[in-house]
Parts: structure tokens; C-alpha cells; sequence
């Protein structure tokens, strides 16, 4: 017979089978931490007045492991994650869902501290959390916790996204130096720790985003390079639009730390997951006013423009190295890194 913990230490099953356990556990944890006037009355859903504006609606779960890291944890992932895919789609963030699955035996300490800094997180990207769900399942059938963020932005942000089409001649953007965050977590994992301080860059972008957006017309297109890192949206780039891209391997900004990491396992940084950075297609005549406006913002200070678009080879993403050669870049073949996020 399973065991019952009663202790008022850890989750239980009882936290997730909708009887006063886990009435507790909402309204004692969750909703303070939480509290906002849509959410507050604790109903099956939150009632929000957007039907005059335009939205942007998009979904993501984070299973990170391990759930605390060096720059962040799962809590503050599953917030950033989701406002900066409304952003990079050059929408306003501004509600979200929050929904766990925990594993029976979590330490209630440990969710509380987790809970603590995506409300923290969430208060500084300026949405509200507005509604959510509690699942518990048996010991052993979840790596301490798993969440889904759903959210819902106003469009447009500022100026949002240039009407103009992606053309050649248009300059690639990132906002900053790549790798950080996988780097990490491979060095937060047990048994991997390297003798290299590292740090994720695990940030809401909703200020520097909502600066270049709400200055300049002359952003055409942007994504956060997570899983598959720069080389995978690059290579989304070249599938949705018929052109090639040249990347100056030079101008690329990474952490002097991630490319030790690099160096001494055989990573590109081009490959690895990034959750507080965004790679920008810009027409030409803007780019530099747009880097400008980048760099003036504390999460751009490296902010630098790394490539072009071109009608050369369309289709193809090459990397013009330091020695002046070329090489090609392609999707990572396979998971680097599993649970990255």
C-alpha cells in the first residue's frame, strides 16, 4: 500500500483530487502569489475584454531538468518562454495560464519557490496570470514537475512587424551573445559540472522588444532562438522565404565562457538554445538605427548584426568564417541537449 504523506512538507496526491486538500494548496499557495482580479475569483476561466483588438494566442510546456539552474529555474522559464514567442510575433503580452503537473513527494518548499518566481518574473514582463490548472501524479511518473503556460498578446506592439516583404540586401540581427543557456544547464546537470562559471540567459524581453517596436517600422521578422539555437531559425528563415542567408562568423557575439564550453566538448554555439535572445530580419536602411536602440537597453548592450540576406544559393544558410573560407550551416541533426526547456 503506497504510503501517505501527512506532513504538510511535500505534495501529495490528495494536492491534485479536487477535494480540500488541494482547494487548500490553491487558494493558501498558489492565488496569493498570484493574486489579480481575474483570477482571484477562482473560477473555471477569467473573462477578458479584448474583443477590439487584434490577439496573438500561443501555447508551450517546460520540463526543464535540473528545475533550478545558474540565471533561472522551470518558474520563471515557463513565463519567459511564452511572453517572448508573443513578442517575437510583435504582440503585447498580456495574459497568461499557468498549469502544473507535480509529482507526488515534491517538496512544498521548493514549489512555493518556484511558484514565487514566475509570479515575480510575470509582474516584471507586465502580464497577468490570469487562470490555471493543478495536476498530481503517483511518485516516479514526473521528474518533480512539469508546466504549460498558455498566452494571449495584443496586436499590434507598437509599430509591430514591418508590412514590407523579406528581401535580399535586408540585415540579420541577434541581441545578444548565443549558447548561454544551454551551456548552463549542461553545466547544472549532475555528473557534467565543469570548472566554468556559467550563467543563463533566461530573461522576458518585453523591454527591449517593446523598444525597438514602438521606435522603428523596420522590423520585418523575428523568432527566439531556443531548441536547434540560431542555426534552426535561420533555417526557418530560408523556408519561408525563397532567399539564402551568410552569416559573418566574426560579428557573432558569444560569452567567453560559452566558448570555452565549446571548445572543450565540441559544440557550436550556432546549435545551442538560447531563452532570452532574438534573432531579427531588418530592412537595410533601419538596421543601424534599430542595433542602435538595441544596445541602449540593458538586455542589448551586444547587440550586433551578424549577416544578410541574400539571392545567392536560396534556401541554404552559410557561415563566412574568421579565415575568410565558407561553410555550410544546417539544423542540428539530432537533440544536443534533451529537457533544455
Amino acid at each position: 500500500m503506497r504510503r501517505v504523506m501527512s506532513d504538510n512538507s511535500h505534495i501529495e496526491l490528495g494536492h491534485g483530487a479536487g477535494g480540500r486538500a488541494m482547494r487548500s494548496l490553491i487558494r493558501d499557495t498558489i492565488a496569493p502569489l498570484l493574486d489579480n482580479p481575474h483570477l482571484s475569483p477562482l473560477r473555471d476561466g477569467a473573462v477578458l475584454g479584448l474583443a477590439s483588438s487584434d490577439i496573438v494566442f500561443t501555447t508551450d510546456s517546460y520540463v526543464v531538468h535540473p528545475v533550478e539552474f545558474p540565471g533561472g529555474d522551470l518558474g520563471k522559464l515557463a513565463i519567459c518562454g511564452t511572453v517572448n514567442d508573443l513578442l517575437v510575433m510583435g504582440a503585447e503580452p498580456r495574459y497568461l495560464s499557468l498549469a502544473f503537473i507535480l509529482e507526488e513527494g515534491l517538496p512544498l518548499e521548493l514549489f512555493a519557490r518556484l511558484l514565487n518566481s514566475a509570479a515575480q518574473t510575470a509582474r516584471e514582463a507586465g502580464v497577468q496570470i490570469v487562470t490555471g490548472d493543478t495536476k498530481v501524479v503517483p511518485r516516479g511518473q514526473c521528474d518533480l514537475m512539469f508546466v504549460n503556460t498558455s498566452g494571449i498578446g495584443l496586436y499590434p506592439l507598437g509599430h509591430g512587424l514591418c508590412s514590407a516583404p523579406v528581401v535580399a540586401g535586408d540585415a540579420i540581427i541577434v541581441t545578444g551573445s548565443l549558447g548561454d543557456h544551454a551551456v548552463a544547464i549542461l553545466n547544472a546537470r549532475d555528473g557534467i559540472s565543469l570548472d566554468i562559471p556559467t550563467l543563463s540567459d533566461c530573461a522576458a524581453l518585453t523591454g527591449l522588444i517593446g523598444s525597438v517596436l514602438t521606435k522603428h517600422g523596420g522590423v520585418k521578422w523575428m523568432r527566439d532562438p531556443t531548441r536547434g539555437g540560431a542555426a534552426a531559425v535561420l533555417s526557418e528563415l530560408t523556408e519561408e522565404f525563397p532567399l539564402g542567408v551568410i552569416i559573418d562568423e566574426a560579428a557573432v557575439p558569444v560569452a567567453s565562457a560559452t566558448m570555452a564550453v565549446c571548445e572543450l566538448l565540441g559544440y557550436e554555439p550556432l546549435h545551442l538554445a538560447n531563452e532570452g535572445k532574438v534573432i531579427m530580419v531588418v530592412e537595410r536602411e533601419s538596421a543601424d538605427v534599430v542595433l542602435d536602440t538595441l544596445r541602449r537597453h540593458p538586455q542589448g548592450v551586444q547587440a550586433a548584426r551578424i549577416g544578410t540576406l541574400t539571392s545567392d544559393m536560396p534556401r541554404m544558410v552559410r557561415v563566412r568564417t574568421a579565415a575568410g573560407g565558407m561553410r555550410r550551416l544546417q539544423r542540428p541533426a539530432g537533440e544536443l541537449l534533451p529537457r533544455i526547456c
